[in-house]
């Protein structure tokens, strides 16, 4: 008897193992979580170069609107996108608890504008639902879904590399 015990916790202990292996190859994605506008949203933080505290900004006139100003970051000047008139949301104001999510890629980097840096989550792939039908234009472009929990998830790569953010010299 001590021997068919033996064996089945045996057995039971292979299949708990194949059950933890299969929740390591869960994919999941660290990203900075944020608020514009009223509602939560997320990059990844593999786009995500820091966390700047803005405190001056200077306004450049005859960029487009969604250029909200400059930034001297360490003495590297960039440029801040205001992603709620890029995405035309609602504007609830420049609260005293901004912040800058700066983005970078090897060919560009810039900031974002957060009304609140809530912190690092991280996202299972698996929970990431498709963009909704309902929303069109620019904004679908630049989503890479939305979580059960209504995390609103930006994809960076386009952000970085789409040329809707890039402004014609011309």
């Amino acid at each position: 008897m001590y021997r068919d015990n033996r064996e089945v916790l045996h057995q039971r202990a292979i299949k708990m193992a194949h059950k933890e292996e299969e929740l390591n190859t869960e994919i999941v994605t660290e990203a900075i979580s944020f608020t514009l506008a009223g509602e939560t949203y997320a990059i990844a933080s593999s786009f995500v170069r820091e966390v700047f505290h803005m405190k001056d900004f200077t306004a450049i006139p005859g960029v487009p609107s969604y250029i909200f100003s400059l930034i001297n970051v360490r003495g590297q000047i960039l440029p801040v996108v205001d992603m709620k008139v890029f995405f035309n949301l609602p504007s609830k104001g420049f609260g005293e608890f901004n912040k800058v999510i700066i983005l970078s890629s090897q060919n560009m980097e810039f900031g974002i504008l957060a009304d609140v840096v809530i912190g690092t989550t991280l996202i299972s792939e698996e929970e990431i639902l498709q963009v909704p039908q309902t929303i069109t234009g620019i904004a679908q472009k630049y989503l890479r879904g939305v979580t059960r929990e209504n995390l609103i998830f930006l994809n960076g790569e386009a952000l970085l590399t789409g040329e809707g953010l890039l402004i014609n010299d011309k």
